[in-house]
């Protein structure tokens, strides 16, 4: 398989990233697997804490970056003049040229959807209201197939381990940036954060998730510009009317020859026959998915 089209994938040999643990199988048999580390992390605006996520750390600084613009703390013409990680105390400080003070923002706070530590703020939508997504932007049904296949055999953490969700920036049939994290959100915000700091335009983007369609995912999606979304697994009801407001397409259950467009068909080509597509192998299939079925 050709690597070269992704400027960021996963490393599942990265031994900080996963542990062998021992333990018996369903026979009784003594076995080692491998497991995802995931630590807290814990996020600074400045002089202010903002709050401690659980992730496996790999990319600090874009995730530190990206949750803040997602969750409107950052400002995109923000000048942000550090981004300090210090591994030994798990902890990320991110410094702007402009004085902030959330602590009012911080009260509103409301859990969401998102699995592990996902929160959004109450005015959110203020930012998703007034984003106007690219309507030239196409999607042809080869590249969701093709972008599948390409994806899922991938070496990844969830294929050497489990236990992780993953997020990949794609660009017509071609996958650019893969993230990987404990928490969805938190994968979306290591993107967020790379396209943020990397000058990277959204409006020809398409963004590929593992992760359910829910409105926290479709409200990060529109966030940062992006007028494409597809996933593996299904839809929530609000996700579906979310991305039906914004103009948004959301493509779900894409696995082997299938898939299901429920938000911006009209940006749909249907280029490729479905017959022609295989179907995928049983260890591609995350569970989610197969749950689905």
């Amino acid at each position: 398989m050709d690597l070269s089209e992704f400027t960021i994938r996963p490393d599942p040999a990265n031994p900080k990233l996963t542990e062998r643990v021992s333990g018996l199988d369903q026979d009784g048999r003594p076995v080692e697997a491998s497991v995802t580390v995931e630590r807290p992390l814990t996020l600074y605006l400045n002089g202010q804490e903002i709050v401690t996520m659980m992730t496996i750390a790999d990319y600090p600084d874009y995730l530190a970056v990206g949750y803040l613009l997602n969750q409107n703390m950052l400002k995109r013409d923000d000048r942000i003049t550090g981004i300090d990680y210090d591994e030994e105390i798990d902890t990320v400080v991110v410094r702007t040229e402009r004085a902030t003070n959330y602590e009012q923002k911080l009260k509103k706070k409301t859990l969401t959807s998102g699995c592990a530590q996902g929160t959004a703020f109450g005015d959110v939508m203020e930012t998703f209201e007034s984003v106007r997504l690219n309507p030239d932007a196409r999607l042809k049904t080869s590249w969701i197939y093709a972008l599948s296949k390409k994806i899922n055999l991938t070496p990844s953490l969830y294929l050497e381990a489990g236990a992780i969700h993953g997020c990949v920036l794609c660009q017509d049939d071609r996958p650019l940036v893969y993230m990987e994290d404990v928490g969805r959100h938190n994968a979306v915000d290591k993107v967020a954060g790379y396209m943020h700091l990397h000058d990277v335009p959204a409006h020809d983007k398409i963004f590929y998730t593992t992760g359910r369609l829910t409105s926290e995912m479709v409200i990060k999606t529109v966030q940062m510009g992006i007028p494409i979304l597809i996933s593996r697994s299904g839809f929530t009801a609000w996700g579906v009317e979310l991305g039906r407001q914004a103009n948004l397409t959301m493509v779900g259950r894409a696995k082997g020859k299938r898939f299901l467009a429920l938000a911006g068909t009209d940006r749909l080509d249907f280029d490729a026959d479905p017959a022609a597509v295989g179907d995928e192998g049983g260890r591609h299939q995350r569970k989610g998915s197969r749950d689905e079925d």
